[in-house]
């Protein structure tokens, strides 16, 4: 069977990392990226230490031009990009931040990571995975999302995360005719740099998701919201 191509953004560390782990270990070549090109070569450096197959690249995912070389880079040494997982993601809202008080820059800049990233990387690669009929896209989103669980706190990164969801499902819609599925998940609360230490979730529970709709059959689902395999409520 052709080896798969994926690529992880945001995956120096963290979730991003445990999900290239999880998908290194099934047999699948996974390209990491982050903002910084000594950050993405020493978390890949670690995956190679425990013998697995993976590459690197930088790409700020808010950066329309480093997506491009991204995308310039995925073709030339691999020529498609079979899986896709939109991790990159920032919570710039201080603590029990506002609404009515939100900062136009901490929205303009939590929109650009969070929903514009994601949508400048599947506007790159969905055209490499039409050349192959082949694709899966999984773009991490939370909880903290859902409308019908929306609530105060955190503002600009419950908005983005919105907005992530209806892009899902639109280009989920979009794609409907061809073999190129489109989900999102949440991680739930993980012990990780944004989670922080009282999180009760390991990296491994909540990367396992996003690697089970990375690698889902053609018959999968499109245009979801997932937590521990199982459907959310939007």
């Amino acid at each position: 069977m052709e080896q798969r191509i994926a690529v992880v953004t945001g995956a120096n560390r963290g979730i991003g990392l445990e999900i290239s782990r999880q998908l290194a270990q099934l047999g699948i070549h996974v390209v990491l990226t982050a903002r910084s090109a000594a950050k993405a070569a020493m978390g890949c450096q670690k995956l190679k230490d425990e013998g697995l197959n993976v590459a690197y690249h930088p790409c700020d995912v808010t950066d329309v031009t480093a997506v491009q070389i991204l995308r310039d880079f995925i073709k030339k040494n691999y020529g498609a990009a079979d899986i896709l997982v939109n991790n990159a993601g920032v919570m710039l809202d201080p603590k029990g931040g506002s609404a009515s008080e939100m900062s136009p820059d901490v929205l303009h800049n939590t929109m650009a990571t969070n929903v514009y990233g994601p949508a400048m990387l599947c506007r790159a690669l969905v055209p490499l995975m039409k050349e192959k009929s082949y694709g899966r896209i999984v773009n991490l989103s939370s909880g903290l999302g859902q409308l019908s669980e929306s609530g105060r706190g955190t503002p600009a990164y419950r908005i983005s995360k919105t907005a992530l969801n209806s892009f899902t499902r639109t280009l989920a819609a979009e794609l409907t005719d061809t073999n190129i599925l489109v989900n999102s998940m949440c991680p739930g609360w993980v012990k990780s740099d944004m989670g922080g230490a009282n999180a009760p979730r390991t990296l491994a529970q909540g990367a396992e998701t996003a690697v089970w709709l990375a690698t889902i059959g053609d018959d999968g689902p499109r245009g979801g919201f997932f937590r521990d395999k199982q459907p959310l409520v939007w």
